[in-house]
């Protein structure tokens, strides 16, 4: 839980610092981008319970 508020909090600052230097925001500005991310983490998740769970 302590690395979801440290990566929520990084992730707010630097939105505020690029707003500040009025540079485009780094991440996906719509839900399919966000949901692209989450869908790779899970894809990396998948893999390695089917490596684990078959082939060890």
């Amino acid at each position: 839980m302590n690395e979801v508020v440290l990566a929520t909090l990084a992730g707010f600052a630097v939105g505020i610092l690029f707003s500040a230097i009025k540079l485009p925001v780094p991440a996906p500005p719509v839900l399919s981008g966000v949901m692209g991310v989450v869908g790779v983490y899970l894809g990396g998740i998948t893999y390695q319970w089917i490596i684990e769970r078959f082939f060890s």
